[in-house]
């Protein structure tokens, strides 16, 4: 008996001791949260650009806009002023506001005025500066290496190649495929801008785009509507092949009808200018 107890004993210690062993958890150290910063975006510059490719410039940059003045926001009026000015880094708070002030351009106010973003804007942030210091170098003398013979051997070649550079033959610029020669010349319209691609390129990757499955969101109007301002505007100033972008541009359309059940207005709108526009180019 005496036995017994004793083995019972010793059981029941382990297991009071493995018990308090698995009780017992860590003490827990605490963490620092690490703040990541908010991204930012770069204020385009839109000034002297007319309205209607000013405005799709902010919004495929996520900026929103408003527009202040007496003049107000039709197509054919040009961008004046802009507030915060160009190159300035913003918060990307969603779609940071800018303030445009407009003046009148040399074509009939027609359509809409349009002084707001179709979304709803954001205010403008801008970004804070990090206060951390900037450690100054020591200032000490710094010991400067004396080139070797054959360093000073080699210093001479390189400075007789700079003071007397070879001759190369100068390669010809490709200046067929950048030659955008007008259609015809309208007083006062602006040229088209050579960093944009051509009228036509601009309806065929808008067709591209269209594809069977593209739903009529908001956003893909946006865009639709967006391409065919610019289009049919740049068409009207007699830039490069703007009647054969037209002519695309109608046969989009008439594909948006069939998807979508609207841009029949719009057709409407292309067709008039591509009569315009043959009857100028003749």
């Amino acid at each position: 008996m005496a036995v017994i107890g004793l083995v019972w004993l010793l059981a029941t210690a382990t297991l009071t001791y493995a018990a308090g062993e698995k009780l017992t958890t860590p003490a827990k150290v605490p963490t620092t949260p690490v703040a990541t910063p908010r991204p930012t975006l770069i204020v385009p510059d839109i000034r002297g650009q007319a309205f209607v490719f000013a405005k799709g410039i902010l919004e495929d940059g996520g900026f929103g806009w408003r527009v202040s003045g007496s003049v107000h926001g039709y197509a054919t009026n040009v961008v004046s002023t802009q507030q915060p000015a160009p190159g300035t880094r913003v918060v990307d708070t969603g779609a940071p506001t800018l303030k445009l002030t407009l003046r009148r351009g040399t074509y009939p106010q027609n359509g809409t005025a349009q002084n707001t973003s179709p979304y709803a804007g954001t205010s403008i942030l801008l970004p804070k500066r990090s206060s951390a210091a900037v450690q100054k170098p020591v200032a000490g003398k710094e010991k400067i290496a004396r080139p070797k013979p054959a360093a000073k051997t080699a210093l001479k070649h390189a400075r007789r190649a700079v003071a007397n550079p070879k001759r190369t033959a100068a390669k010809p610029k490709l200046a067929a495929t950048r030659s955008r020669p007008p259609a015809f010349v309208v007083q006062g319209a602006p040229k088209e801008p050579r960093d944009e691609i051509p009228l036509t390129t601009r309806a065929q990757r808008l067709s591209a785009w269209l594809t069977p499955s593209r739903r009529p969101t908001a956003a893909n109007q946006r865009y639709w509507l967006y391409q065919h301002a610019w289009i049919v505007t740049g068409a009207r100033f007699g830039w490069w092949h703007g009647a054969a972008a037209l002519r695309l541009l109608i046969t989009v359309d008439r594909r948006v009808e069939s998807q979508w059940g609207i841009g029949r207005r719009s057709e409407s709108v292309a067709r008039a200018v591509l009569a315009g526009v043959e009857a100028k180019a003749k």
